[in-house]
Formats: structure tokens, sequence, C-alpha cells
């Protein structure tokens, strides 16, 4: 079971940008999972920290993006 904390949810409009991060942010690094997808990863523990999605706006008028956590993602292209 994940541990309950905040979502933070940053919309970039202009730069067509989604980003999640789960709880406090940390130091972390982006796993390009491809196809416009990143995963936040702490530098630490090696835990998921969150995701970001470039083309939101496109991709979302299409389809549903199904987010399935801790660390699965997927999105259509």
């Amino acid at each position: 079971m994940m541990k309950k904390g905040k979502l933070h949810v940053y919309y970039d409009e202009e730069g067509e940008v989604l980003e999640v991060i789960l709880g406090k942010p940390t130091i972390s690094h982006m796993k390009n999972l491809g196809n416009g997808t990143f995963e936040r990863i702490d530098e630490k523990n090696g835990k998921t920290k969150g995701f970001l999605i470039t083309s939101f706006k496109k991709r979302s008028e299409k389809k549903a993006i199904d987010i399935t956590l801790p660390a699965n993602l997927e999105i259509p292209a």
C-alpha cells in the first residue's frame, strides 16, 4: 500500500507539459519511458516520485491517460 501524502499537479499550458509529483519534492532524476513520458525517481531511495508527460493537451483530447501507481504509466501515442 502506498503511503499517504500530497499529490502536486503542475500544468504548463504553453509548453503542453503535465507534471505530477508525489509527496514532498526531493532530489531526483527523470527516466525516459518513451513516447514523451518520463518517470521522476528519487536519487536516495530509487522510488517513483512522479511523472512528466509532454504534448499533454493533444494526448488528453484523444483518449484517457491511465496511471497505475506507484510506477506503471500507460499513455496513448
